[in-house]
């Protein structure tokens, strides 16, 4: 890595560094963190997480916001409980949630992208809307007597937890490699920094919008729908809080919030250390209700990062000019 590249991409290298540091105080103050059973399960829990955040990251690349996907998630959840328990091939169960997941970002991209209405006014009814009317549909009762096909797949737990596994690396790997090689992936770039500029350039940044949403969106169905196999039944509350957790880890992996930076690279590290907090406190004997104060913190540190550095390079930017 050139040196000029770790400028680049000094926040992601700093967050990089916070998680070598807590691996490290884990391995000195908790040995037993590294056991197999606790990894294999911080890997199947924060899958659906980084899945999600992938999506996030574009969306945020944008200059948009989604914080309905934790509300998006919950219902393609219920919806794949709903489409298994009659039995129904997994392949037809997997297509029926990822589609729900679909439509839901497709109608946030369209209010704001084609409609150009504020991204997080939008997708913070939707998140209301979805959440109440699940709500009120379920009652709060969960799915059960699910068939055996349905959990794990009915490829049995080992295999099950490998599936899950290497859907998100695929998943990660596939949207890392298409967002720095491909031109959909320039266009999110372009649209994020200056969306004037990107329509000059022929890109029609409604359409990638839209587009990003409609990703995000599915990505939440796949997502709700690799959590829920791993479960006998299927909880009609999940997914919440889950929003903030995207949202933090995508944030605190270097995107900047106003859209046009942002590394897929970085958002797995976010999600890692997100992710590994509230487990490392019980390991460490703290209270696992800091999570979230954490998390928080987190995020509020990153904007004040953001906001710091945006400052600065204006600065340089006015010096040269009158310089």
């Amino acid at each position: 890595m050139t040196r000029v590249s770790f400028k680049r991409n000094r926040r992601e290298w700093s967050v990089a560094f916070a998680v070598i540091a807590l691996f490290a105080v884990m391995a000195i103050a908790a040995p037993a963190f590294y056991s197999t059973a606790n990894l294999r399960d911080l890997a199947l829990t924060n899958a659906p997480v980084l899945i999600i955040a992938v999506g996030m990251t574009l969306v945020i690349l944008t200059g948009h916001i989604d914080i309905s996907v934790g509300s998006n998630f919950a219902v393609c959840t219920v919806m794949a409980g709903f489409i298994a328990k009659p039995g129904l091939p997994m392949p037809l169960v997997a297509a029926g949630t990822i589609s729900t997941g679909l439509l839901i970002g497709a109608g946030n991209g369209l209010l704001a992208g084609a409609l150009g209405l504020p991204s997080i006014v939008v997708t913070l009814a939707t998140m209301v809307i979805l959440r109440d009317s699940l709500r009120w549909a379920t009652e709060g009762a969960w799915i059960q007597n699910l068939p055996a096909s349905f959990q794990w797949a009915g490829l049995g737990q080992f295999a099950g937890q490998i599936l899950i596994v290497a859907v998100t690396a695929a998943i990660y790997w596939i949207c890392a490699w298409s967002v720095r090689n491909l031109s959909g992936g320039r266009a999110v770039y372009a649209t994020g920094s200056d969306s004037e500029a990107a329509r000059l350039a022929g890109i029609r940044p409604q359409r990638v919008v839209f587009g990003v949403f409609a990703m995000t969106g599915a990505l939440a169905g796949i997502a709700a729908l690799l959590n829920a196999i791993t479960f006998a039944q299927v909880q009609s509350n999940s997914g919440v809080g889950l929003e903030m957790k995207v949202i933090a880890a995508v944030v605190v992996g270097g995107a900047s919030i106003t859209g046009g930076r942002a590394t897929m690279w970085g958002t797995l590290i976010g999600v890692v250390l997100l992710g590994t907090i509230g487990t490392a406190l019980t390991f460490l004997g703290a209270s696992p209700y800091w999570e979230k104060a954490i998390q928080g913190g987190f995020i509020l540190t990153a904007l004040a990062v953001d906001t710091w550095l945006g400052r600065t390079a204006r600065n340089v930017r006015t010096e040269a000019v009158l310089g």
